[in-house]
């Protein structure tokens, strides 16, 4: 997964009829600025107003997903949000000169193919995940909806879909990782049993519906063509020659055996990219659908708000990759200056190293006595420490280097730091190691808030034999 947040190289644009207004409508993505995340915005309302992609703005989930804001609404809005979120596009503009989106085919495949097209610009600044600390699970019991998300290091979703039809019968399908939603999930189209069209018809719904922009399931044999024709009829398609072929109107074939089961794992991507972060979870859902997707992006939100409050959460309880002894055979520090104690995990791009400040550390003989506090300096010397273990971990030998500051930039003190605390230090890099040159941004954390960030440059350099 990106670590990095990304938007388009250039906008895209698209013109098609909304599913179920039937209203003609172009809609432009537009990149957009880091930490904008995904917005709507009506051109063809006085003022332009803009809705955020937000799941506590939902307000009807009758066959789609539809946002509102100020009496101002977008419908049907998970597929454009599944491509988006499926190719790892953190901030976009999303213009539309009507209220419901484009159909397109009844996928999100040609909004998948413009933005490969166009490519996506990484930005500076991270992405931050959402992950799942534990299982959290959530149910509709009359509608049979079944949903759970447990923690997992990617974003991967296992989906069943069972609505008592022989035709569809008990389908699943999954996402073990989401780069495989190009290929996998993306061009699956939405579907409809013909049983459905006359009551979705006669609600108002699928005005723009036809057989070139959803699978439409016939589950009984020997349906008269004059029923086919009448319906054709109520649907304003008296112009389409349908006939029923195998299980489908037109013998519509499928892309895959499970597209159906596949469209329900999309509809579930674009839904939940209403949280406004990018997940790591592993979601399971059964029978899913958008007042069920819905309902859980906003739990997850309500969690997100939990969490923050709770700060920062590191397991300290399992093994460290790096304890004292190992520390010491890369750093050339010793007491009193050997300042990390162990190093819990080290990433392509990242570390997180530990320091437990006791009173029996020299400096707090004259810092302040009778009321210590870790210096400053330190504390930068610390997290300079477990940077240059980062560094050296990449290279052979590393006992033959030594890392060396070159920059120090926007530190911040947030609150002192005093014996008995452990301070926890997560860095990351800014841009790839390059001719021994390390960028990182670090945080430290005590009880899970942050207590000193900054940025640091330095270089690795060999210097014995």
């Amino acid at each position: 997964m990106n670590t990095k947040q990304h938007t388009l190289n250039e906008a895209i644009s698209f013109s098609g009829v909304g599913l179920h207004t039937g209203k003609k409508v172009n809609l432009t993505i537009e990149p957009a600025e880091e930490n904008h995340g995904y917005k709507f915005q009506r051109i063809d309302i006085e003022g332009q107003p803009i809705i955020p992609a937000d799941a506590d703005l939902v307000t009807d989930t009758q066959r789609g997903t539809t946002l509102e804001k100020n009496g101002v609404r977008v419908c049907t809005t998970e597929h454009v949000l599944a491509a988006l979120y499926g190719m790892q596009i953190d901030n976009a503009l999303i213009k539309l000169d009507n209220e419901e989106l484009p159909i397109m085919d009844g996928s999100a495949y040609e909004f998948v193919n413009e933005i490969v097209r166009v490519g996506a610009k990484e930005q500076s600044a991270d992405r931050e995940f959402f992950e799942f600390r534990e299982n959290q699970p959530f149910e509709i019991l009359e509608k049979g909806v079944e949903m759970l998300a447990i923690p997992y290091d990617d974003f991967r979703i296992t989906v069943m879909v069972d609505y008592n039809s022989e035709v569809l019968g008990t389908q699943h399908a999954s996402m073990y990782e989401i780069k495989e939603f190009q290929d996998n999930i993306s061009p699956c189209r939405t579907f409809v049993f013909l049983k459905e069209l006359e009551m979705l018809a006669k609600a108002g719904l699928i005005k723009g519906g036809d057989i070139d922009n959803a699978i439409v399931l016939v589950e009984r044999d020997n349906v008269p063509q004059e029923e086919l024709d009448a319906l054709a009829k109520l649907l304003g398609k008296e112009h389409y020659d349908i006939k029923i072929k195998g299980n489908t109107l037109n013998n519509v074939k499928l892309k895959f055996i499970n597209e159906p089961a596949r469209h329900k794992l999309l509809d579930i991507i674009g839904d939940l990219a209403l949280v406004g972060k990018p997940i790591k979870g592993h979601i399971l859902a059964a029978r899913p659908g958008h007042s069920g997707n819905t309902s859980f992006a906003k739990i997850i939100k309500n969690l997100m708000k939990a969490q923050s409050k709770l700060g920062k959460q590191f397991d300290l309880s399992k093994p460290p990759l790096y304890n004292i002894n190992d520390i010491e055979k890369m750093l050339p520090h010793r007491y009193p200056f050997l300042m990390v104690d162990k190093i819990m995990e080290i990433t392509e791009d990242g570390i997180v190293g530990v320091k437990n400040i006791t009173m029996n550390e020299p400096q707090f003989t004259g810092h302040f006595p009778g009321n210590p506090v870790m210096p400053g300096v330190l504390q930068i010397e610390a997290m300079a420490q477990v940077g240059g273990i980062f560094a050296l971990s990449k290279v052979e030998n590393p006992h033959f280097y030594s890392t060396y500051f070159m920059k120090i930039d926007n530190v911040k003190f947030k609150q002192k730091v005093i014996p008995g605390d452990t301070v926890i230090f997560e860095l990351k890099l800014i841009s790839p190691m390059r001719r021994g040159l390390v960028h990182m941004a670090g945080k430290a954390y005590v009880n899970s808030q942050v207590v000193m960030e900054a940025e640091m440059l330095a270089q690795v350099i060999k210097d014995r034999e």
